[in-house]
């Protein structure tokens, strides 16, 4: 069982550590895939830019070549009807010939070539030029075509390594029915769109090349900070809590760097406050530990003295009172316990306190106990009115006090005051002495359980070190906050304040003597 916990725990150890040699890449990854996708975006924006801006290009040449072959065909058509009308009175083959004839120069031109074919195949003109071409093919096919069709028809064809327009026209004699077409040779411009196309490649080729290393540049210089932040993050998972980045810029990755400082504080935080919880508990556990074992020592050594020895009357009640004293110390103890935990879990029901009330209380109980250890006490509550339990508030008062008079020493020249204050929306209650004060380190410590500044004489004044804690706890039931400001060998002030509702103010100072 053992060693399958230690293989289970090597394989979680090695998977972790997978995990993080793979998350080390992870900010150059993010930069591979900025850049890659960065030139496929300007490889697509450029491409389809230069394709359409050449595909443009071409298509307007095309039409103006398609347009000039129009135009020409349609010269070759009004040329061919003007001179065989006026030749057609001597015979329709020679009317034809003649009138191809004289009108050849002026169609040919501009690298256009014109034939005439009979709907039966017989050529008048052109027949030279197109089978030394080889386009006899793509004339029939054309032919073929108007006769079934039109009257006028043109097409473009690539034949061998080169691109030609075919237009042609049917025109009725009278005996036979003719095509007047021309052939306009268009390789140029197609030659032209390829050296274009082949142009724009080495251009698109060189930019993407520069581009690419920019973009790669921009990329690792975009990311660095990511991977600053990694590096942080790296070295604060290997303890060095006290890194933070530093980056200041407004953007996403200066408010990532931002919520990052901001988390690493809050998980410091927490572990800290873990550990204090840790030490609190540890402490509480030796603590209470110490508080049995104090008085459990007392009753078993005593008992066991009643036990085993022959003891005088006095010997014997004084060892009943030991045993009776640390029982009773130990009872208290329980009880006070059982307050600190069942206070969270028991409903409370909160009423109307008259502050009046409870100063009557403690200046009835505590006047006895001041005036035998010569403390001159003052109460001055002002009149208000707080929401609350009364039994709990009074149980905080008089710890609060209780904890003043064990820390004075005895003499004319001790004093407590208890003053109560209306605030806006609060009531204020002060508790001041003269005593022996509270060292600055341990003030944020009191409120914990068991825990004690002198430890050997609270002991020795009954104390347990619980009071303080149950003091935190009911004033964070009531809603309120606590305060404490002290001075060795000055003394201490406690404020603790309370949401109240204020009634008719009436001042009055009770003097406990």
């Amino acid at each position: 069982m053992r060693l399958f916990c230690g293989e289970l725990a090597e394989s979680e150890k090695q998977s972790v550590e997978s995990r993080n040699d793979s998350g080390k890449d992870f900010p150059m990854k993010f930069a591979h895939k900025l850049f890659l996708s960065m030139t496929i975006l300007l490889t697509l924006m450029f491409a389809t830019f230069g394709i359409w801006m050449l595909h443009s290009d071409f298509s307007r040449l095309l039409d103006k070549e398609i347009e000039q072959g129009n135009k020409d065909s349609q010269m070759f058509q009004f040329l061919f009807e003007m001179g065989y009308q006026s030749t057609e009175e001597l015979g329709e083959d020679y009317a034809v010939s003649r009138t191809l004839n004289s009108i050849a120069r002026s169609v040919e031109r501009d690298g256009s070539h014109m034939f005439v074919v009979t709907e039966d195949g017989r050529y008048y003109y052109g027949r030279e030029y197109l089978d030394t071409m080889r386009l006899g093919e793509e004339v029939g096919k054309l032919t073929d075509l108007l006769s079934s069709a039109s009257t006028y028809g043109y097409c473009i064809r690539q034949i061998g390594g080169g691109y030609y327009m075919f237009t042609a026209a049917v025109k009725d004699l009278t005996s036979n029915r003719i095509y007047l077409g021309m052939c306009r040779e268009l390789t140029t411009i197609y030659n032209d769109r390829q050296d274009l196309l082949s142009r724009y490649r080495i251009a698109l080729l060189c930019l993407l090349s520069g581009g690419g290393i920019c973009i790669f540049v921009l990329a690792h210089f975009i990311t660095k900070p990511i991977r600053s932040l990694d590096r942080i993050a790296e070295k604060i998972a290997d303890g060095a809590y006290e890194l933070r980045s530093r980056n200041g810029s407004g953007d996403e990755i200066g408010q990532l760097a931002q919520n990052f400082n901001r988390m690493a504080d809050c998980l410091v935080e927490q572990m800290q406050k873990k550990e204090l919880e840790a030490k609190q508990k540890e402490d509480f556990t030796a603590a209470f530990a110490h508080e049995l074992k104090t008085p459990l020592t007392s009753i078993i050594g005593y008992a066991d003295m009643l036990n085993s020895l022959k003891l005088t009357d006095e010997e014997c009640h004084e060892a009943y009172f030991y045993i009776y004293s640390q029982g009773k110390r130990l009872e208290s103890l329980s009880h006070k316990l059982l307050d600190l935990v069942s206070m969270d879990k028991n409903p409370l029901t909160f009423k109307p306190v008259s502050t009046k009330n409870l100063e009557q209380n403690i200046r009835t109980t505590l006047r006895p106990v001041w005036r035998q250890k010569g403390i001159k006490g003052k109460v001055d509550l002002e009149k208000a009115v707080i929401k609350g339990d009364d039994e709990l508030l009074l149980s905080l008062l008089y710890n609060l006090l209780d904890n003043a008079v064990k820390a004075l020493d005895k003499g004319e020249k001790s004093f407590i005051l208890m003053k109560g204050s209306c605030l806006k929306g609060y009531y204020e209650i002060k508790i001041v002495d003269n005593g022996r004060g509270i060292p600055a380190d341990e003030i944020s410590r009191i409120t914990e359980a068991f825990y004690m500044v002198d430890k050997s004489r609270s002991r020795k004044e009954g104390g347990a070190g619980i009071g303080m804690a149950l003091c935190q706890k009911i004033i964070r039931l009531h809603g309120g906050t606590l305060d404490i400001d002290s001075r060795l060998g000055e003394g201490t002030v406690i404020k603790v304040l309370f949401p109240g509702e204020t009634a008719e103010r009436e001042r009055k100072d009770v003097v406990v003597e």
